[in-house]
């Protein structure tokens, strides 16, 4: 069977799975994989024109984040910078650490490359309301009872604080800001890592980080290629690191560089922030037009989290690129396979390795009910969506729900 290609009547609604590559950034990392294919860390000429390109993907990250091209460390994608962050700072000067030794603690709505390093370190969790926003009274009273506990000598403190700038499931945007100020005042020996994978394209990144001394980005979201991510490490921040054996990235990450990802990211980065403000504006049409229509048109169909406002849903808290709703009496395996029938391109939540189906850690922690639950459907915008999309997803979901609640499949 050749390659699936997109026709006129398709509508890819999966961008915060992965976004297409933009076209100019898989022209900038060509010449990478052909002529100008040497090692970066090498001494020769050839060598250094590789490593003088990776250097000018990195001012560029640097400068749309808002840190020093020092402060850049370039990974595998959005997993290896989290699991870096967590495990990094988390362990950072105390090998075989273990939950007494001190405690790392996240929001309960973070990716699982979050959620279970965290976990794995014996750590905590803190709650979110029915909008999938940080509960900072949670917070404060975690960081609390940590430093009871540290002041009694059971405990070496809170070592890291998690909070991701935005949801990948609801897209709900949370309060970086107050979170910071609630961590500085009760942990401040504690690292702040913010997981911004799905911020980077809607919102002012640099602003929106600039609290946190660890942040993670991963390219294949904002149209550069899979297989290239970000960690920010600022300095001075205490990173152990998770490979060694080269000492590239400045020793925190080891290991030869994707040279021609790493172009293509800086390209795309370039691209996804000179156009944020004009994308984010025609991006939320796409959105509200997309999300107005399926509550017009299929009875019992909530959108995820939403704030009641004035002039109806307040979707200012969410990121433009996220449409989430909970369908009731039907399941979100039968939709999508539906809708993937008639080229309607979505997903029920995160992606995992398999594919398969899971249930959703964020709705549950947002106290969806599980009827609701079951029936959860994501559909995620981009940089290339079209009104002819959306248009395509009006005239399917609806239709696909009435044949799922008749019995049909």
């Amino acid at each position: 069977m050749g390659p699936l290609a997109l026709t006129p009547v398709s509508a890819y609604l999966d961008h915060a799975a992965t976004t297409p590559m933009r076209p100019e950034a898989i022209d900038a990392m060509l010449p990478f994989l052909d002529v100008r294919f040497a090692n970066p860390s090498g001494a020769h000429r050839m060598a250094r024109d590789a490593r003088r390109a990776i250097d000018d993907a990195r001012d560029v990250v640097a400068e749309i984040v808002g840190a020093r091209p020092g402060e850049v460390v370039f990974t595998s994608g959005g997993t290896e910078s989290d699991n870096l962050a967590v495990f990094g700072a988390g362990r950072a000067g105390a090998p075989g650490l273990t939950a007494s030794h001190g405690t790392v603690v996240c929001s309960a709505v973070e990716h699982h490359a979050v959620l279970d390093p965290v976990i794995a370190l014996g750590g905590r969790t803190v709650g979110v309301d029915a909008a999938g926003r940080l509960d900072l009274d949670h917070l404060a009273a975690v960081l609390e009872a940590e430093a009871t506990r540290a002041a009694a000598g059971e405990s070496a403190g809170v070592r890291l604080v998690s909070i991701m700038a935005a949801n990948n499931e609801v897209g709900t945007v949370q309060p970086l800001a107050e979170a910071a100020e609630i961590v500085r005042h009760l942990a401040p020996a504690a690292v702040l890592h913010t997981d911004a994978v799905q911020a980077f394209c809607w919102t002012d990144v640099a602003e929106l980080t600039s609290v946190a001394d660890l942040v993670s980005l991963s390219a294949h979201k904002f149209g550069g290629p899979k297989g290239v991510g970000v960690l920010v490490v600022r300095d001075g921040v205490a990173l152990s690191p998770r490979q060694i054996g080269g000492g590239q990235e400045r020793g925190h990450r080891s290991g030869t560089q994707n040279v021609p990802g790493i172009v293509a990211a800086g390209v795309a980065a370039r691209l996804s922030a000179d156009g944020r403000s004009s994308e984010v504006e025609r991006t939320t049409k796409l959105r509200d037009r997309l999300l107005d229509g399926l509550v017009a048109s299929v009875p019992g169909l909530v959108e995820t989290g939403a704030v009641a406002g004035p002039g109806g849903p307040d979707r200012s808290g969410r990121v433009a690129g996220t449409a989430h709703v909970c369908i009731e009496g039907v399941e979100s395996e039968a939709l999508l396979f539906l809708l993937e029938r008639s080229e309607v391109y979505a997903s029920a939540a995160s992606s995992c390795s398999s594919g398969a189906m899971e249930t959703s850690h964020v709705l549950e922690a947002m106290a969806v009910p599980a009827e609701l639950r079951g029936g959860s459907l994501r559909l995620s915008l981009g940089w290339s969506t079209t009104d002819t999309e959306i248009d395509h997803a009006l005239a399917v979901v609806p239709p696909a729900v009435e044949r799922l609640r008749a019995g049909g499949l």
